[in-house]
């Protein structure tokens, strides 16, 4: 489980292709890895194969290739870092998994002020999820829903944020990855789970009362 607050960015050092996936070295400041432990790349939880002083390597399964742009990284590219959040670690953003929802597209970036307003498209099949003052992760990063539709969402970025994250560097028709409100999709389990419960319940009173 991760926080959504990045803690550096790192850069790909090397690319290597490998049978069903991709390896890559990263380059870092952490001086605590340890084999298998769990570290958010730019939002997607993958886990550290080798390590040594300044870098770690891990492997890009196919499924990971398929559902995220991680397979288009390249030597030179930056991402979004963030270790595992610890049992009695403070949560400062929101919770955040690390299991990619879709790949969005920026639509748009203004600046405002003395922040940033970026706007990118809902991956298909979560607009029930995004509201506005929701939570949403985007390349890792804890962000609010500052505005939204059916196909778009906009957040508001700080100078802290824009200066930390990869978000400095994505420019208009770029992917990130995005992330849906963990809670948000409880409630709608929830929500169903009541539903046919109660759907099941009319039934079974029917019954009774036709017997």
């Amino acid at each position: 489980m991760f926080t959504g607050i990045v803690e550096e960015t790192g850069e790909v050092l090397a690319v290597e292709e490998d049978e069903g996936g991709r390896r890559l070295r990263v380059g870092t400041t952490f001086d605590d890895l340890q084999e298998g432990q769990s570290i958010s790349v730019s939002g997607a939880c993958l886990t550290v194969e080798e390590y040594g002083e300044g870098w770690f390597s891990l492997f890009l399964a196919a499924e990971t290739v398929d559902r995220t742009y991680l397979g288009d990284l390249e030597a030179g590219d930056a991402v979004n870092l963030e270790r595992a959040l610890p049992a009695d670690g403070r949560l400062d953003g929101h919770f955040v998994q690390g299991h990619v929802d879709g790949t969005s597209e920026v639509l748009d970036v203004e600046r405002v002020g003395e922040d940033w307003r970026y706007t990118f498209s809902i991956p298909p099949g979560q607009a029930r999820y995004v509201f506005e003052k929701g939570s949403i992760a985007v390349d890792g990063i804890s962000l609010t829903v500052a505005a939204c539709d059916r196909e778009t969402f906009e957040v508001a970025i700080i100078p802290e944020t824009y200066d930390l994250t990869t978000l400095s560097e994505k420019e208009v028709g770029d992917p990130v990855h995005v992330e849906i409100d963990v809670v948000a999709k409880y409630v709608e389990s929830l929500v169903e789970e009541e539903a046919v419960e109660s759907l099941v319940g009319d039934t079974d009173e029917a019954r009774s009362a036709g017997e």
